[in-house]
Formats: C-alpha cells, structure tokens, sequence
C-alpha cells in the first residue's frame, strides 16, 4: 500500500474518543484542571518533603521521591493536551507533537515499572536482611539504582521513538485521547514486525520484573509473618507499594490488550477508555494518600497537608 503522505511535517493526527458536548464542556475543564493542579501540588510537596528533610534521606523515601517525579511527568504528558482539546474542541494533535507525548508517556510507563521493581528489592533487603541493610543499601548504591532506572528507561523510549518515526502512514486516524506507540504502529503502510519485536522484547522485560517483584514480596511476606514487628513494618512500607504496583499493571495490562484483541462495542469501548487513561491518572494521584499517609515519618513531615 502507498503512503498517504510524503513527508512527516505534513500529518496531522486526529485523535477519537473524546466526546464532550459544548454544554458541559468547561465543567469537565475545570475539574480536569484542579485534579492536574492538584495531582502537581502533592507530588510537589511529597519530593521536597523529602529533600527538606535530613531524617528522609533513606533509600526508601529516595526511591519514593523519584517515583513522585515520575508522577509528575506522567500526569504532564497527559492533562495539557486534553485540556486543550477540550477548551478549544480541538481533537488532533501534529506529527512532532504525538511523537513527544509518546515519548513522555512511555518514559513514565517504562520509569515506573523499573522504580517499582527497585522498591520492591529495597523493601525485600530491609525485612529480610535487616542486619546487612545499611551495608547493602547504601546512599552510593541507592543514587546508582536511581540513575540507572531513569537511564535505561530513556533508553527504552529513544528506541521505540526512532522505530516508530521511521513509519510513513496511510491514516490518520487516533481511536484514543491520546497518542500511544500501538496506535500509531497501527496507521503504518509498511511492514512493522520490527516494532512489534521491539514490543514483544520490553514487553517480556517488564514482566520479567513483575516476576521479580513477586518473587520479592513472597519472602517478604514470609519474614513478615515471623514476629509482630515483621508485620507492622510490612503494613506501613509494603502496603503502599503493592496498592501502587497492583493499580498500576492492572490498568497498564487491560490497556495493551484491549487495544491490541478488544472489540468495539460500546461497553468495551467505554471501559476501554477509562483503563486507557487510569494509569496516567490514578498512581500519580495516590500517591500522598497510599505513602504519605501510611508512611509515619512523611506523615509527620507533610506540615502543608496536615
């Protein structure tokens, strides 16, 4: 088939799904701005909480300060474009701007699943070794851990973007609020078994470390259950941690395989589009209520919030 169009300057994505009648069309503004300014606002205070704070310079409130970070990217990457869209009922999006959402969007898929799994190995070292903890978690180790999930998760992203921009299309056509690599894959004239490799190989990384994780939290929970202390120190540090990991891959995992197998009815469609958004909206969101509450010492500290 021939590409419709010869030069990526020329494409104008348009995106589908958003269905916002002019009446209630500032109403929805307006609530989907607070819930951004307000999503901001508690990663914000949660990251320099932490900065601020001598006593919460461990690794697990570091880690913590680097998924809020994330938080705030993923919520970024998201809010502004559809915020637009509905304050000037503008559904497209160019050529350069959805590779850019793309980017960011994926950097915060691929970031939070690495700093979840780094979490994970943290809270495992801290409840079954506790002697050794501070021999192997240390601040040298911990920066390194940091540095090396942001890294490797740009290296993700730079990847796919570079796979994906080498496409010409033959549609234009978005069926989400949304750019996202699968939906873009799918407008491509050419051949795309590379990018699905490409999908298959992260795809299989990132369960990989789903394994780990719960590899991790079965001798966490079994250490756990050996003494009162065990499981008081697995309810506030652990907790957290599964509630963000459990919310997060279920959404992520409904999102892949409903816009790879899902059908288009008008149930499925619906569902569809709230999972597709849930994991951009939801974990950046909880994030005071499921560590800040939970966690006594960001509890004590968070004074704005109190």
């Amino acid at each position: 088939m021939t590409s419709l169009f010869n030069s990526s300057q020329e494409i104008v994505f348009v995106l589908h799904g958003l269905n916002v009648t002019q009446t209630n069309r500032h109403i929805y503004f307006v609530f989907i701005l607070i819930l951004y300014l307000f999503t901001i606002f508690i990663n914000l205070t949660l990251i320099l909480t932490i900065v601020l704070e001598k006593m919460l310079h461990d690794p697990m409130y570091l880690f913590l300060g680097s998924l809020c970070i994330n938080g705030i990217i993923g919520a970024s990457s998201f809010y502004p474009k559809i915020l637009n869209d509905i304050l000037f009922d503008s559904h497209v999006i160019t050529y350069i701007g959805c590779l850019t959402q793309i980017f960011f969007i994926y950097l915060y898929i691929y970031c939070e699943f690495t700093n979840l799994t780094v979490m994970a190995y943290d809270r495992f070292v801290a409840i079954c070794k506790p002697l050794h903890y501070h021999c192997i978690m240390t601040i040298r180790k911990v920066w390194t851990l940091i540095l090396v999930t942001w890294l490797f998760s740009l290296l993700e992203i730079i990847i796919g973007i570079v796979l994906t921009a080498r496409l010409p299309f033959c549609s234009v056509d978005i069926d989400k609020f949304y750019c996202s690599a699968w939906a873009v894959v799918k407008l491509a004239c050419v051949d795309t078994t590379l990018n699905n490799l490409y999908g298959f190989i992260f795809t299989s990384y990132n369960l990989s470390q789903m394994i780990l994780i719960l590899l991790s939290y079965v001798n966490i929970i079994k250490a756990s259950l050996r003494s009162q202390a065990g499981r008081r120190k697995f309810m506030q540090t652990c907790l957290p941690h599964l509630i963000t990991l459990t919310n997060f891959v279920i959404s992520i995992v409904f999102d892949v395989m409903y816009a790879r197998y899902g059908s288009n009815t008008s149930l499925l469609l619906a569902l569809g589009n709230i999972m597709s958004v849930e994991f951009l909206v939801v974990p950046p969101l909880v994030n005071l209520i499921v560590y800040g509450m939970n966690l006594t010492q960001i509890n004590c500290k968070c004074i704005p919030l109190r």
